[in-house]
């Protein structure tokens, strides 16, 4: 790959580039100057593939693009005058470019979606970057080794104590897979995996236990009464049934349904010829088991060759501003489930188009579609089909299968067997983003109510943005203050903060509520206090960027928080007007609680069914979970990881051992004075001294 291609050097405009779009023409020098300058390095661009990037004034990217030919590519970006279009108000906001000069379109496929998912462009139809796909997983079964035990033993647990490398386990995974063990998936869901791990126990009685509770059992478990474990941790079942099990299991999961429903028979066939009825009829209930199973799938594995038995179905639907892709995924045959996302940005990425390097039909739904094959399936397993709703670029198909290291083939307009899943997934894209637009709907209707509630301009309640703090501790200890954001309709997880708060004291909520909201709008102050504000952010370098003043605070409690909240904002010359206490009602009940304002107002009581008081209660109730959930994680690092015996220099294993077993575990250690320590054989008064400091 070529080095990037840095624009030629120019002076940097005077003056800024107007944010208005192109169809207002600007008589500012300064905007023509950077015109100018811009369409001079579109005309030195080479005639290569690579990737573009567009910058405003102030280094925002605006937009990340790939091509074929950079020069005609970016050159039809200012070849004529886009009006009050999307692509003209970015057009006018256009600052600054920089390209990357790839040696094929596919490195430049790559290229642009890392660069994608890394800069988050405004105009770029973003997908959320979720990789934590989970799979099933079992144990040491990709060379699997049946031991050889003698059947004397075998059949006696005193004389064999079973060993769980010899027996696989079945379990749920999410994380980076090895050679080791077995994998299978991704499935679209946790729910999914767990569904045909319960499948698995059913039909071959696989085990789910962790090895340590296996090496550790001395009869069987509950799993074992229900049918659902064949026991192998008393030795129940022998190792050589339980990997024709595993082997029955992988060949279920791999699509061969078929050849396992046959050697099913022939097992039971086999056992009933020698007069081994109990095992027969074992087996001929997992027969009916997987009969059932197989019988409820729609699938029809017989129509799929071998190599076509992993595809992917993609489904879009865009409506009212939004879109939805439902991704449906079969494995082995077996439809997995699907899943739905929601990408951002579709307004400003999908409104418009610039003339096609090919003629490929355009459209909303194709960009959507382009957009996420890119950014879902780099760096991730792809299946060889890939089934969509709507045409797609096959140049990027063919990318993203060279990026995989398999031929990977699109198919837009199915038959058969193939177009029922497409419409299945249709159905359910349809179904989600119509689950989400009226999501979307209340809660436009909950922020509209709450700014009339609090006599709020009304002009534009996109922007509304709301911050709600909240003090959680544990009669003192582990204090955190939580700050969540409510922004565009929505909360906004991006923009949460925690805050360790210190140098108060123990369960005092108001001195820690009056530092949290210190720290966070300190640089908010008048220029007066500069000191105070530099010293504000010097001690909290966590809290983020500097903030803006947001339209509410709301604060959980009452005339108490808000008094302590108002001292705050006048010392720092802030808008009081701004800040709301969310005072519990008559006997802390739900549905009763007052809205307190630190203007003077009187206090608001809201309907118990007012979708205004809805929206603050969720507000509320996020800032508390945020909260309860950080403390709750710093209060076990406290007492577990902050506390650890195998921290302290002269403690080895033997002495860990003694201390441990003279007092019960590591808070016995802590609550220990040196003298009791002195008692531990091989304990020295200067290392009784060190563990006493070092837990203290």
């Amino acid at each position: 790959m070529s080095e990037p291609q840095s624009p030629p050097a120019a002076e940097e405009p005077s003056d800024q580039l107007s944010d208005q779009p192109s169809d207002q023409p600007s008589s500012e020098p300064g905007a023509q100057a950077v015109r100018n300058r811009l369409l001079s390095e579109v005309a030195g661009l080479p005639a290569l593939p690579g990737v573009y990037r567009y910058f405003d004034a102030s280094g925002t990217v605006l937009y990340v693009g790939k091509a074929r030919n950079l020069k005609k590519r970016v050159s039809s970006y200012f070849q004529k005058d886009h009006g009050g279009t999307r692509i003209g108000a970015m057009v006018s906001r256009i600052a600054r470019l920089e390209t990357t000069v790839v040696r094929t379109e596919a490195e430049a496929l790559l290229l642009e979606n890392n660069l994608i998912k890394a800069l988050h462009p405004r105009f770029n139809i973003l997908f959320r970057d979720d990789k934590s796909y989970p799979y099933l997983k079992i144990s040491g079964s990709r060379n699997p080794q049946i031991p050889q035990i003698p059947q004397e033993a075998a059949q006696t647990h005193t004389q064999h104590k079973a060993q769980s490398i010899d027996f696989p386990r079945v379990a749920y995974y999410r994380g980076a897979v090895d050679r080791k063990h077995q994998y299978f998936g991704p499935y679209p869901g946790a729910w999914a995996v767990k569904e045909t791990i319960l499948l698995l126990q059913k039909v071959f009685r696989l085990r789910t236990c962790e090895d340590s509770v296996f090496n550790n059992r001395s009869r069987p478990c509950l799993l074992y009464q229900i049918h659902r474990c064949s026991g192998p941790c008393v030795g129940l079942v022998s190792p050589k049934d339980y990997q024709q099990d595993v082997a029955s299991a992988v060949s279920f999961l791999t699509g061969d349904s078929q050849q396992v429903l046959e050697d099913l028979q022939q097992r039971m066939q086999a056992h009933a010829q020698v007069l081994e009825y109990e095992k027969a009829a074992l087996v001929r209930n997992q027969i009916g088991a997987l009969s059932k199973v197989l019988h409820q799938q729609s699938m029809e594995a017989s129509s799929l060759s071998s190599l076509d038995r992993d595809v992917d179905i993609l489904a879009v639907k865009v409506q009212g501003g939004r879109a939805c892709v439902n991704l449906a995924m079969v494995r082995g045959s077996r439809h997995l489930g699907d899943r739905a996302y929601f990408p951002s940005h579709v307004d400003e990425a999908s409104s418009w188009s610039l003339p096609a390097e090919n003629s490929r039909p355009d459209g909303v739904e194709t960009s959507v579609l382009d957009a996420f094959i890119a950014q879902h399936y780099l760096g991730q397993a792809v299946p060889p089909w890939l089934l969509t709703s709507h045409p797609v670029d096959a140049e990027l198909v063919a990318g993203v299968g060279q990026a995989a290291g398999v031929k990977v083939r699109a198919q837009h307009q199915p038959r058969g067997q193939r177009r029922v899943w497409l419409d299945m997934a249709m159905q359910g894209a349809e179904i989600a983003l119509a689950r989400l637009l009226a999501e979307e709907g209340s809660q436009r209707e909950r922020t509209r109510q709450l700014a009339e509630a609090l006599d709020l301009p009304q002009q534009d309640l996109d922007a509304l943005r709301i911050e709600c703090f909240d003090v959680s501790h544990t009669a003192g200890e582990a204090t955190q203050a939580s700050c969540v954001v409510y922004e565009n309709h929505a909360m906004r997880p991006d923009q949460y903060r925690r805050f360790n708060v210190s140098g108060v004291t123990p369960g005092d909520d108001y001195a820690a509520m009056r530092q949290v909201l210190h720290r966070r709008y300190a640089r908010l102050a008048e220029p007066a206090e500069p000191s105070q504000s530099s010293q504000s952010s010097q001690s909290s370098p966590s809290s983020g960027p500097p903030p803006t003043l947001p339209d509410v605070v709301l604060v959980d409690g009452g005339v108490g928080q808000v008094s302590m909240a108002k001292q705050v904002f006048e010392t720092l010359g802030l808008d009081t007007s701004v800040i709301v206490g969310v005072e519990k009602g008559e006997g802390r009940k739900v549905g009763l609680e007052e809205l307190v304002f630190a203007d003077g107002r009187d206090k608001l009581r809201l309907r118990h069914d007012s979708a205004a008081l809805m929206l603050v209660a969720q507000i509320r109730d996020e800032a508390h979970r945020f909260a309860i959930t950080g403390m709750r994680a710093k209060r076990a690092k406290v007492r577990t990881s902050g506390s650890r015996l195998e921290d302290i220099p002269g403690v080895g294993p033997k002495k860990r051992a003694r201390l441990l077993q003279r007092f019960g575990g590591v808070r016995g250690v802590q609550n220990a004075s040196v003298e009791e320590l002195l008692g531990v054989e091989g304990i020295s008064r200067e290392l009784a001294q060190t563990i006493y400091r070092s837990l203290r």
